[in-house]
């Protein structure tokens, strides 16, 4: 739910939250440090190795970053941004997850048009610049080119070593990063134990390419978390979901973060609120433990 609706939406609870001094400072790179302490790419990190990598795949060379601890073997876990794609943000995530225990790998999904990062730090996608330019790149992606990926990432991510591949994979996404979780669970099945949505959009339509219409050709748990806004402009995504994963009899968490705007997760959105999160991430980690064991 990217679009321009839910960004107006943001911008209007955003600015009830922050000064302009504040937002000045958020521009800067401030929110990022705050909340990921220590934990900036290209940083040392203590027991950790991180790498900017390229993938070759069907389409071509997808860049993308690798984080992992030093030492093992770990679950290995792929991550689709939102529709700003590959960028610090995220690959503070990367490292942050590999800190807790996983082979993290976080691609650009626009490789076919361009290498990352899209925007420069401080730029979100509220502003109607960084939309012009990105939405293109955006409306090129399809359920094909989800899935040559998907199968082009895990295979990529089995031949590391630093990949235990006798556990299952993980998945997680963000925004339109959301329905490629579903698509990529569906379409590695034997490999992905564990989906991830946060505020993904379009997860349930009434479309016969809708993402939930994949959830029988999974073998995934799945974790679904639902921005306030979204829900109340699409409350009976959440029943569609519910129903559809009882029907293929997959166990998944279903849950409105309450508050929490549409892109409340990555820490240089407009709308990052790191209680709900936090909140997310400790949810996300239950589900790896159970599912990727």
């Amino acid at each position: 739910m990217c679009d321009d609706i839910t960004e107006l939406e943001n911008q209007g609870f955003y600015e009830k939250l922050l000064t302009r001094r504040d937002f000045n400072l958020l521009a800067g790179g401030a929110a990022i440090s705050v909340a990921f302490t220590g934990c900036a790419p290209g940083e040392p990190a203590e027991g950790l190795v991180e790498n900017d990598v390229i993938i070759d795949t069907p389409d071509g060379q997808a860049d993308a970053y690798f984080a992992h601890p030093a030492k093992g073997k770990h679950a290995a876990v792929l991550i689709w941004p939102d529709i700003v794609g590959l960028r610090p943000a995220f690959k503070m995530m990367a490292k942050r997850l590999a800190g807790d225990g996983y082979a993290a790998l976080v691609v650009n999904p626009y490789y076919r048009q361009v290498q990352a990062p899209l925007v420069e730090v401080g730029q979100t996608f509220r502003d109607p610049g960084v939309r012009e330019k990105i939405v293109p790149y955006a409306r090129a992606l399809s359920r094909e080119t989800n899935m040559t990926d998907a199968k082009a990432f895990i295979s990529w991510l089995d031949g590391q070593s630093a990949v235990d591949t006798s556990r299952r994979v993980g998945t997680e996404g963000y925004c339109m990063g959301g329905p490629m979780t579903f698509v990529t669970a569906a379409t590695v099945p034997g490999r992905v134990g564990a989906a991830a949505s946060f505020h993904g959009g379009g997860l349930a339509t009434d479309k016969p390419s809708s993402p939930h219409l994949l959830i029988p050709q999974s073998q995934a748990d799945y974790l679904i978390a639902i921005a306030q806004n979204d829900d109340e402009r699409g409350p009976e995504v959440k029943t569609v979901l519910k129903e559809a994963f009882a029907a293929a009899d997959r166990k998944a968490e279903i849950e409105v973060y309450a508050g929490a705007q549409h892109g409340w997760c990555p820490p240089d959105s407009a709308v990052y609120d790191e209680a709900a999160a936090n909140k997310a991430w400790e949810r996300k980690l239950a589900l790896y433990k159970g599912a990727l064991a």
